[in-house]
């Protein structure tokens, strides 16, 4: 190694991995913590909002309807010990399938994270055996959510126009 030209002691993938993101079950105290501006448990937020306070809202009816019926409903998504997402279960669980949506502070993108939290999931579904697929949805012009799929072994399965949301594209991950 010369001084001029410094050899890179990582590749990007390599530095990637070095992160630690986890996911953790969310529960009613900490939507209400984020519905309140305040970070929950211990942690710290980001300086972008995870999501719009309709949007959280949102999330958080629907872990209190899927919650009675499967655990956990939806996840915290953590790095570094700061809540920079999150991941739900859209709906109840049908015939061995979840239903996922997640979503990532703005200033947190590009980052890896999703990918890393998706597979954190689809690692979780895998050592359920009730669960045979995990679905989930992107916007048509969604590219990075596409990919953190694709990373994620998922395969397009159909599309669908969505009154709110526009075109989405249909996507399945065995893992039973």
């Amino acid at each position: 190694m010369t001084m001029d030209r410094p050899e890179r002691l990582f590749r990007r993938d390599e530095t990637a991995s070095l992160k630690e993101t986890i996911i953790l079950e969310a529960s009613e105290a900490d939507y209400s913590a984020l519905l309140n501006h305040n970070a929950p448990r211990n942690l710290t937020l980001p300086d972008t909002p995870i999501a719009s306070l309709g949007v959280l809202q949102m999330l958080a009816d629907v872990a209190t309807s899927v919650r009675p019926i499967f655990s956990p409903a939806s996840w915290l998504i953590v790095e570094a010990g700061e809540v920079v997402g999150l991941c739900s279960i859209t709906r109840p669980p049908q015939a061995g399938t979840i239903d996922i949506g997640y979503g990532i502070a703005p200033s947190r993108h590009r980052r890896g994270i999703a990918t890393r939290a998706i597979g954190h999931v689809v690692s979780w579904a895998h050592s359920r055996p009730e669960i045979a697929i995990v679905t989930a949805e992107t916007g048509r012009a969604n590219q990075a959510s596409q990919s953190v799929l694709i990373r994620n072994g998922f395969v397009v399965i159909g599309e669908r126009i969505d009154p709110e949301d526009g075109e989405l594209i249909c996507w399945q991950r065995p893992v039973g």
